[in-house]
């Protein structure tokens, strides 16, 4: 971390670096964002985001990495992440890279990866401090699913755009 932190919460804090305000987490979080598919179709989830005004948010599956374990890995988080918000367990997680999604504003980034072999274990649904309803859409269909979600008035998630960009480039 560069610059001076003018204000520190429990989970982040907004640093100033010259005239540059930004936000980053605290203590090391960071995220996993998993690509999942089952049976030839992609896993969703769909869950409430306070920052959102508390609308529901149409997302990959994603967890954080070391907010209650220091010593987890990213793959661990990736299939306990899985497991917990949408019912499928994974035989082998793929690291594909680390990314930023808003990096002029927010220091945190994320790791992407691929979940492989995924099996059903359960129904999913996040803990007991979570509502997440889980989406298992086959490829072809995802502009439609996202347009539709759009319209009723759910926000999506920025990195749906991994999904619609052959359909948005042709």
């Amino acid at each position: 971390m560069t610059g001076e932190v003018e204000w520190a919460g429990k989970y982040i804090r907004i640093v100033r670096d010259g005239t540059w305000e930004f936000v980053e987490r605290c203590g090391g979080v960071h995220a996993v964002v998993i690509l999942a598919e089952h049976d030839g179709r992609v896993v969703l989830i769909e869950q409430v985001r306070v920052p959102l005004g508390r609308r529901k948010c149409l997302e990959l599956p994603a967890g954080l990495v070391g907010d209650e374990d220091p010593d987890a890995t990213v793959e661990g988080t990736a299939v306990k992440e899985l497991e917990e918000e949408t019912g499928f367990t994974a035989e082998r997680i793929e690291v594909i890279g680390q990314f930023y999604s808003s990096p002029g504003m927010v220091a945190e980034g994320f790791t992407l990866v691929r979940a492989h072999g995924l099996t059903r274990i359960g129904d999913g649904g996040g803990n007991e401090h979570e509502e997440i309803e889980v989406h298992l859409v086959p490829r072809a269909d995802i502009p439609a699913f996202v347009e539709r979600k759009r319209a009723e008035g759910v926000a999506i998630d920025v990195k749906l755009l991994l999904l619609l960009a052959s359909s948005i480039l042709g």
